[in-house]
């Protein structure tokens, strides 16, 4: 029995008798199986699918069966045997019946009477050695990534990433939502429902009737402006009115002694006028008033030299008064320059810059690096104008100078770079050593608050150093300056 029989002989009916109706008398329920079960075996006499032979409760009711033969029906439990035999209510799939001929509608006729046969799957091996170039493939990704990673440490510790993306420092940040000054006339956080959602007319507006007058500030520049310079005057207009001043002060003097409020002075007697002034003691004996002469010149020698010591300033005095010029100059502006320097291995060159900066009153720092160095200093003009043509003209840059034995008590020639002789012992050769103004201009604060020296090893290192003071900028110009 093929399988389009098979299945035209046990698909679903759709008679009346198939449907669950309401119980029958015993003998029309068995007329009715005999009936079907003589139908199943006429159209098909092939065995069933799972090569079984016919139910003995079916066999009886065909007859003296064969072993072989199968008819695909379900045998329903007989009321009278033991609850050994059975029988189930039989599921015709045939394509007639009794009742006239049927469809199977869970049959689908399209691709022929027989159907769409399904073909049997087959065994798939795996080649030799499948996985095993799957997972060297994942070794090499995890080796590739791993040096992707180490790459990319050695270029950041090497400052070679920050030289790669330095136009990320000039992004500019997307706009916001809505602007601060409009935060105050507009009811929301956005422009969306502008002009419904201006606030000019309501009661909260900031917007009213009143004028504000806002007090008057100086103008910044009036505190930078120079003092002014007094009137110079001709040597013939300071010699007369030197006269006349001391005219006025010796008509003065003579006036208070008239009045007796001052005694009178004691002849100022000269070497040159010691005959008019003494007369007659000088011609009795010239060698003492010669000695009296000599001792008064001496007397008043030492007064003058004695006023003078009281009048000069200590010094303490002189770093306080320094000082105050220092600050009062700072306090018109602060100034600000950054020189690039090619090499630093001379130590008389590192300590020139960093005495200057001291009594200059001035703040900043040394960067000293292997490729170049950096010198930021910031403070008065007057002060930032004396160290600018201390870097640019006193100082000779092409002199070379052994290593002094302080520079290596101070750790700042332990480096082969900042020392003065090379792996031969020979004193380095900086004759196109120079430096470079990278940068003047004004701030509007102080960012250092005293004089100080770095050393970094990588760029990265003084990169760091810089951006916690937001002056990273500078090293990416001095960089991109030639020296």
């Amino acid at each position: 029995m093929d399988r389009a029989q098979q299945l035209s002989g046990l698909g679903p009916r759709h008679d009346p008798a198939s449907r669950i109706q309401k119980p029958e008398s015993a003998a029309d329920r068995m007329a009715a199986l005999k009936a079907r079960v003589a139908a199943a075996v006429e159209s098909s006499k092939a065995k069933g699918g799972l090569n079984t032979p016919l139910h003995p409760a079916l066999a009886e009711l065909n007859g003296p069966g064969r072993p072989g033969d199968a008819v695909g029906v379900i045998a329903i439990r007989r009321p009278t045997q033991d609850a050994k035999s059975f029988k189930r209510k039989p599921t015709s799939f045939s394509a007639s019946s009794a009742d006239g001929p049927r469809t199977n509608p869970y049959l689908d006729m399209s691709h022929g009477p027989t159907g769409k046969a399904r073909p049997s799957k087959q065994l798939i091996f795996n080649q030799k050695g499948k996985y095993i170039t799957q997972a060297n493939a994942l070794r090499r990704q995890a080796a590739l990534e791993d040096m992707k990673r180490r790459i990319a440490e050695q270029s950041k510790k090497a400052g070679l990433e920050e030289d790669r993306d330095v136009e990320k420092g000039f992004a500019v940040d997307a706009p916001p939502d809505i602007e601060w000054w409009d935060e105050a006339l507009v009811d929301g956080k956005d422009y969306n429902n502008v002009p419904q959602s201006l606030k000019i007319e309501t009661p909260d507006s900031i917007i009213t009737i009143y004028i504000q007058h806002p007090v008057a500030v100086e103008p910044p520049q009036d505190k930078q402006a120079p003092a002014p310079k007094p009137m110079y005057l001709t040597p013939k207009e300071q010699q007369k009115l030197r006269r006349q001043r001391r005219m006025m002060e010796l008509k003065e003097k003579q006036a208070k002694i008239r009045l007796g409020l001052e005694p009178a002075p004691p002849p100022k007697v000269k070497k040159s006028n010691l005959m008019r002034v003494l007369g007659e003691q000088a011609v009795k004996d010239p060698t003492a008033v010669e000695a009296r002469v000599n001792r008064e010149i001496a007397e008043r020698f030492d007064k003058h030299m004695q006023v003078n010591e009281e009048r000069r300033l200590t010094k303490e005095q002189r770093h306080e008064k320094l000082a105050a010029n220092q600050a009062k100059d700072a306090a018109k502006g602060i100034h600000i320059v950054v020189f690039k320097i090619a090499s630093l291995a001379n130590g008389q060159h590192r300590y020139k810059i960093s005495i200057n900066a001291s009594q200059n009153g001035l703040n900043g720092v040394c960067i000293m690096h292997p490729k170049f160095s950096l010198v930021i200093v910031e403070g008065g003009e007057h002060s930032v104008n004396n160290y600018k043509k201390l870097m640019l003209r006193r100082i000779d840059w092409t002199e070379s100078a052994p290593s002094r034995e302080k520079d290596a008590e101070k750790g700042a020639a332990v480096r082969d770079w900042l020392k003065g002789e090379d792996e031969n012992g020979q004193l380095k050769d900086l004759s196109s050593n120079k430096c470079v103004l990278v940068f003047e201009g004004e701030v509007k604060a102080q960012t250092f608050k005293k004089w100080g020296s770095k050393v970094c090893e990588t760029d990265q290192e003084a990169r760091e150093f810089l951006a916690l003071r937001k002056m990273d900028n500078f090293w990416t110009q001095a960089k991109n300056t030639p020296c």
